[in-house]
């Protein structure tokens, strides 16, 4: 299995609530990384975090469990979760007798680490701490104020992108308005991305442009970041470098890909208003 078509995304489906670890559905990353020129060596390093918000089980008398999920999928995996298999996956977990939280943690690291190819880190979060959850914007100067003149949608144009040499800067700039579709069923994904760089200064409406230019452009959210980094390095030639995208949710799942120069950088996993 190699494409969306194949999977079960834009199909109609019958819904699983017992326990079935073959509906998750992998998609070489390398597919789309060859269109950016990307090979084995990667560019940068990361990590895609997704956040279930709908995981339920049945403990061991039969009385549901309900949790929140955050699964960390690394950049180096062979391959990307569809998302639409992924949330058939967890729905099996539904009416599935499951000795404890320990038990359910260990089963989806397996299960998702087979499919990605990589070590996938699972965290769960009980109905005890959910109280504990917050809120939280992306950190950085919003550029969706600047006054400009858009009128290219449906592509990419990374010749937006231009940069200062001759003026060095040491920033990070936010957009909520990213929005671009999904490859299979032209569904909208619409994300708030943060861009943190050190190097040439960026210009910022030419920024706003270029992220706006995606807005009927058709990807996965992992594969608009990796663009959206590789077209940044190329055009602007940043010293240090870092993309997070935040997805909006949709079916329980978001999915938030994070991409940076940096070894070892780790981002946080705030919640957003619109998440």
């Amino acid at each position: 299995m190699t494409s969306a078509e194949q999977s079960s995304l834009g199909k109609t489906v019958a819904y699983r609530d017992e326990y079935d670890a073959s509906l998750l559905f992998p998609i070489p990353r390398a597919l789309k990384r060859t269109e950016l020129g990307i090979g084995d060596a990667l560019p940068f390093h990361g990590v895609d975090i997704w956040n279930a918000y709908e995981l339920s089980w049945l403990d061991a008398r039969g009385k549901p469990v309900v949790a929140l999920a955050e699964f960390q999928v690394p950049a180096a995996s062979p391959n990307i979760i569809e998302s639409k298999s992924f949330k058939l996956y967890l729905n099996t977990f539904a009416q599935t007798r499951i000795a404890d939280a320990d038990d359910v943690t260990a089963r989806l690291r397996r299960d998702l680490s087979a499919a990605a190819g990589a070590d996938v880190a699972v965290s769960l979060c009980d109905a005890r701490r959910f109280a504990q959850q917050r809120m939280r914007e992306l950190d950085g100067d919003v550029i969706d104020g600047i006054d400009v003149d858009i009128d290219s949608y449906d592509e990419p144009q990374p010749g937006y992108l231009v940069a200062d040499a001759a003026d060095v800067a040491d920033e990070t700039l936010v957009s909520h308005l990213l929005k671009s579709n999904c490859p299979v069923t032209g569904q909208p994904d619409w994300a708030s991305v943060q861009i943190r760089y050190r190097g040439a200064r960026i210009d910022r409406a030419g920024l706003l442009r270029y992220l706006v230019s995606f807005r009927r452009h058709s990807d996965f959210h992992e594969q608009c970041v990796e663009r959206i980094y590789t077209d940044l390095q190329s055009r602007c030639a940043p010293q240090r470098l870092s993309v997070y995208a935040r997805y909006t949710r949709r079916g329980g799942l978001d999915i938030n890909p994070f991409r940076t120069s940096e070894t070892g950088e780790k981002p946080e996993n705030p919640r957003g208003a619109r998440q």
